[in-house]
């Protein structure tokens, strides 16, 4: 049988639940770094790459939890001055138009593309260096040996971009590309090209993992379930797809206690400690039922 684990967006409060959840659920004996491919967009393509590396799934959450325990134990001291959150609103109404049929949704991702590259964000060589350690010493054009994939869209034409070996990059930028959310990060350049967040597209891009016995999708997603709610009618619109292919679907969303360690901004730093370790307590909590259709 031939299983991919799916890993959606969230930011850094993504990248901790995300990590926690495996771990929680490698720690009960159900080991999702096993899968055949591995694909991953923006939080998830961070995640992903470190699984797809070699890190071992049962100690994902361990560099979140010790920074959590240094940042406890460390003296406290006047917060330093923090900038004002970047105005979004444009790029959520256009994120939104791009789930539409009223438009070509690639023209939509270039207006974001576009919109993107005239922010100003932090540099690109320090949003590069500021994955630390986790890619530290990696030559330009490593990448792993695992199947893995990450996902990223040309800021210019809109186009989406799947990241793999065969498409000849180096592992750190391709993953920063998928990371580069619009108008908070800048977009990260490779062949001579800018790219921005893969979630443009989707919030998963689960529809690429066709081709799999199973799939084990992790999604953040955070919509009302209602009638409008366009990220579930996408994301369901990616599990018919692959289900129509012939795959199970193991669908795993933050259940409620995740959801309130979250918080209502899943880019504050300041939350990731509660949400690795509300992932740690939910992946405990599934993995009897996952462990079932995992093997």
């Amino acid at each position: 049988m031939s299983r991919a684990l799916v890993l959606g967006g969230g930011g850094p409060v993504g990248i901790a639940w995300e990590c926690g959840l495996i771990a929680g659920l490698a720690q009960a004996g159900v080991d999702l770094g096993q899968a055949d491919f591995i694909l991953g967009t923006s939080a998830g393509s961070f995640v992903g790459a470190r699984l797809a590396m070699g890190t071992l799934a049962a100690e994902l959450a361990q560099p979140i939890l010790a920074e959590a325990d240094r940042a406890e134990r460390a003296p406290r001291s006047e917060a330093p001055e923090r900038r004002p959150p970047a105005d979004l609103s444009f790029l959520m109404a256009k994120m939104t138009e791009a789930q539409t049929s009223a438009r070509n949704p690639a023209e939509v991702r270039a207006e974001i593309g576009q919109w993107a590259l005239a922010q100003p964000t932090i540099d690109e060589a320090a949003f590069i260096e500021s994955f630390g350690r986790s890619f530290a010493g990696l030559a330009e054009d490593y990448w792993p040996e695992h199947g893995y994939a990450c996902t990223a869209v040309d800021a210019e034409t809109g186009g989406f971009q799947l990241w793999d070996k065969a498409a000849g990059v180096g592992l750190t930028r391709a993953v920063a590309s998928s990371c580069s959310v619009p108008g908070i990060y800048p977009p990260v350049t490779l062949k001579g090209r800018r790219y921005i967040d893969g979630g443009m597209r989707s919030g998963t891009n689960a529809d690429l993992a066709g081709g799999h016995d199973l799939v084990v999708l992790i999604a953040l997603r955070l919509g009302d379930g209602g009638p409008n709610d366009r990220m579930k009618a996408r994301l369901d619109k990616e599990i018919a797809q692959l289900k129509d292919g012939g795959a199970e679907v193991v669908l795993i969303t933050p259940d409620a206690a995740s959801q309130i360690a979250f918080g209502a901004n899943l880019m504050d730093f300041r939350r990731r400690p509660a949400a690795v370790r509300a992932g740690l307590d939910q992946g405990a909590a599934l993995a009897a039922e996952t462990a079932i259709r995992w093997g």
